[in-house]
């Protein structure tokens, strides 16, 4: 009896000592978001970034997209990220000509209904709230300034909201509000994508690499050389009218020498999203910030579409060392207390 309670207690020991030795289990990555950044033509970078998040195993739980943040957010959230890299192959300058249906008689340059229309033809009725993953698009109401998380509803007219630059696209009216872009209030929804569930924020700043912004020219007044302003022609009959003709073109094109509308309001508008993005990252900054280096890119050149997805392929790369280190940061401290108790 001696012997045998002595062995029990050997096997018992045993079993204790295997069970101390077992590896403990792999602790639960954390709930990853992607904040994806407004900038135009600049946005076929969120492309290049994804894909390369993708080949590393980084998937997204929650994306939250601002204007074309918000279009290529959803076509991948809708299994369309191929698509639209295809149809961006396609882009010429001359091509997208055929997108900017120009009308001076609605509340924006551009009516927007053929570059709407391609959209809708990939994503068809998919809805919002269908998607396998959380999606919200950011968008503002121009009226009260609220901003305006679209987590329901068709996708092809949340993404149509949130990249409704003022201007130069009309409102959307979905919900009984009439929406614009979003950038106006959320240029880098990193707030999104935390409320959304997203313990670890990887966010997407399309805007960083505009070197000389906001800085202060603290004495300026003209100069003596300048040009006096040019002199109202007198005409008239037919020579009034083509006169007319030209001078409206020359406010909507601009010419040499002096910008035409379209650039004035883009230039103001990115003066205005990069003191707003710059103001909202320091109050609440992402885990990982990529900054695509896009400064030689144009708001308007989207036939370079593919130059900004290798620049995207490449900034994201430069952040796949600071983003592994933040999932195994915080997947430790998500098994901290698991592991205490």
């Amino acid at each position: 009896m001696v012997f045998e309670g002595f062995f029990s207690r050997a096997r018992n020991g045993d079993r204790a000592a295997e069970a101390t030795t077992q590896p403990a289990p792999a602790p639960a990555p954390p709930t990853i978001g992607l904040a994806l950044g407004g900038g135009a033509a600049r946005g076929f970078a969120h492309i290049g970034v994804i894909r390369t998040l993708l080949k590393h195993g980084i998937v997204p739980d929650v994306i939250v997209g601002t204007s074309i943040g918000a279009v290529v957010g959803g076509c991948y959230a809708a299994n369309q990220l191929d698509t639209l890299d295809e149809w961006s192959k396609t882009l010429t300058a001359r091509s997208i000509l055929s997108y900017l249906d120009i009308s001076l008689s609605g509340s924006g340059l551009i009516n927007g209904n053929h570059l709407a229309s391609r959209l809708q033809e990939g994503l068809k009725e998919t809805r919002v709230e269908d998607l396998p993953v959380r999606f919200a698009a950011i968008a503002t109401e121009f009226n009260t300034g609220h901003e305006i998380w679209l987590t329901r509803g068709r996708l092809s007219d949340a993404l149509r909201a949130s990249y409704s630059l003022p201007g130069i696209f009309p409102p959307v009216r979905i919900g009984g509000r009439w929406l614009v872009d979003g950038a106006l209030v959320n240029p880098v929804p990193v707030s999104a994508a935390r409320a959304l569930g997203a313990r670890l924020v990887i966010a997407v700043n399309l805007n960083s690499d505009l070197f000389g912004r906001g800085t202060i020219i603290a004495s300026h007044g003209p100069d003596d050389e300048e040009a006096a302003p040019e002199a109202t022609a007198k005409a008239n009959g037919f020579r009034h009218m083509f006169s007319r003709e030209s001078s409206l073109r020359r406010q909507v094109l601009g010419r040499r020498g002096r910008p035409g509308i379209p650039t004035v309001m883009v230039e103001a508008f990115n003066v205005m999203q990069d003191r707003i993005t710059r103001a909202r990252l320091a109050g609440d900054p992402p885990d990982v910030l990529i900054s695509p280096r896009l400064g030689n890119i144009g708001w308007f050149d989207f036939h370079r579409a593919q130059d900004a997805i290798a620049i995207g392929t490449e900034a994201a790369e430069r952040a796949l060392e600071g983003v592994g280190e933040a999932v195994a940061a915080l997947s430790h401290a998500a098994s901290g207390p698991a592991s205490a108790k």
